[in-house]
């Protein structure tokens, strides 16, 4: 079938190309430095001509819950619009556990992403993932200096190209709703990953592990980042991720617990 990887040119993008090549799909990458434009949608409608399935895994890095609502809502209606008149069939959307217990910006904007799309007009599959092992390094490197501020945080961390190849096993079936959540074979305290980076690959940094304010951080330190119930578990753990980082691990990305 023919897939159309919105955010295809973002690390976790190329992971969802590579992984729906490997599985002898047509993909169509978009992305701006295509020439596609999913906020304007300059392009967008030549690009999802003959898609059967778009994979939306596009991401505004922000702290500011108004500005990325407004990204993921244009974002959405605008695939999802286009994707009428291409007569694409399924939209897969990547979202994160714990949008509807953590009540912090971010993952507000998820939230009413879900919404939107799950509302909109072209069948939708929405798979919530935990936050991929390579947030430990984004914690660790998103700012300089000697000390990393890391929030206090349960969670089960799964490989980003597992989730990729459970995207992309979606994609090809029927839309379902609200997919199985898909999370790591292990429940870790973020702390206490953020120092094991610095420890094994640097930059060697005094890692401060503090709670959110409010209702948002009692929640994350609690499990409000946990499956919600039975899912999808990855196999890798996040020691085994670790020996081998370094062939696809950003060294920044999303400023967002993921």
């Amino acid at each position: 079938m023919r897939i159309a990887v919105a955010g295809g040119t973002g690390w976790v993008g190329r992971l969802v190309v590579a992984e729906a090549e490997r599985a002898g799909h047509d993909v169509v990458v978009i992305a701006r430095s295509r020439g596609i434009d999913v906020i304007g949608g300059d392009g967008l409608d030549a690009a999802l001509r003959g898609a059967d399935v778009v994979i939306d895994v596009t991401n505004r890095t922000t702290l500011d819950g108004a500005k990325a609502t407004a990204f993921f809502e244009t974002v959405t209606r605008n695939l999802q619009e286009a994707g009428v008149r291409a007569g694409v069939k399924h939209h897969v959307l990547l979202s994160i556990i714990g949008v509807d217990r953590v009540a912090w910006g971010y993952y507000q904007a998820k939230l009413h992403q879900e919404r939107v799309a799950l509302a909109g007009p072209v069948a939708t599959t929405v798979l919530r993932a935990a936050q991929f092992h390579e947030f430990a390094v984004q914690s660790l490197t998103r700012f300089g200096g000697p000390v990393a501020v890391v929030p206090r945080m349960l969670s089960q961390p799964v490989a980003a190209r597992e989730v990729a190849a459970e995207l992309v096993r979606l994609a090809a079936g029927a839309p379902a709703g609200m997919a199985a959540e898909i999370a790591g074979p292990e429940v870790l305290e973020m702390g206490a990953l953020v120092r094991e980076v610095a420890r094994a690959h640097g930059p060697h940094k005094w890692v401060l592990s503090l709670p959110m304010p409010g209702r948002a951080g009692k929640a994350m330190a609690t499990g409000g980042n946990l499956p919600s119930g039975p899912g999808i578990r990855g196999t890798e753990t996040f020691d085994q991720w670790l020996r081998r980082r370094g062939a696809d691990s950003p060294t920044a990305g999303p400023a967002s617990p993921r």
